[in-house]
């Protein structure tokens, strides 16, 4: 059995841990990252080339299975998998791991994209620690606020004028998130909701300094897609065969 991992996430990785055992698994990585960390099987990196090529590289190397475990916002990716696993007839499910919700104390404020989000920051502060990664800081570029960015590798221009890089990578800490508030004296978190341990202890940092957060919606998983929550799940539902619809 050939596994196809479309991966790049904590997840992908460890859901490859659990199947290389039991079955050929191939992950594919986008290669936005510079050193990336490797999963267990075989590892490919770069783009497929859209939905055909996709298709080509399924039907050539022979795969019984994909796996969307991408991250929650690689939206074109997750929709690509889709057309392509339908067009190749082979089963597609997709590994989200659960978005964040809001608890008491928590002074959330929802939007639909990274766009909104810029808008949404008028009045809230003028010092903004922006975690959204290096990619679509162009939403923010005519904001007048001054910008702490936190991404794994440095971003490009278009940016804020006024931006502070912090290149770093998750986990993270709840003291470490505490300290960064406090030293750049940030007002307003912008954050996705990826979801996940790995990054979620800034949220309990702004919750405990009383600061808004800015939260953008994630994207719809492509209509009729199975998702699993876990990559335990995933692999068992996988190497049990048990999928509960092929895409149409």
């Amino acid at each position: 059995m050939h596994i196809l991992i479309l991966g790049g996430t904590t997840e992908a990785r460890a859901l490859a841990g659990l199947l290389h055992a039991e079955a050929r698994v191939t992950s594919s990585l986008a290669g936005r990252v510079a050193s990336p960390r490797l999963p267990e099987g075989e590892v490919r990196i770069g783009g497929f080339g859209g939905v055909d090529g996709l298709v080509e590289w399924i039907g050539g190397h022979a795969v019984d299975a994909v796996i969307d475990a991408t991250h929650p916002f690689a939206e074109r990716i997750s929709f690509n998998a889709a057309r392509a696993a339908a067009t190749a007839h082979v089963p597609l499910l997709a590994l989200r791991r659960p978005g964040w919700v809001p608890g008491e104390g928590d002074d959330w404020r929802s939007v639909a994209s990274l766009e909104a989000a810029a808008g949404a920051l008028g009045g809230l502060g003028e010092r903004v620690f922006l975690t959204t990664g290096r990619m679509g800081l162009a939403a923010f570029a005519d904001r007048r606020e001054w910008f702490l960015v936190r991404s794994v590798d440095a971003p490009e221009a278009p940016m804020p004028a006024r931006t502070e890089i912090l290149l770093d990578r998750g986990p993270f800490t709840l003291d470490g998130e505490r300290e960064i508030l406090a030293r750049h004296r940030i007002d307003v978190l912008v954050t996705k909701d990826s979801g996940g341990a790995a990054t979620a202890p800034k949220l309990a940092a702004a919750r405990e300094a009383g600061l808004p957060v800015v939260v953008v919606r994630r994207p719809p998983v492509p209509e009729g897609v199975p998702v699993a929550a876990t990559p335990e799940e995933a692999a068992a539902r996988v190497l049990s065969r048990r999928w509960e619809c092929r895409v149409r």
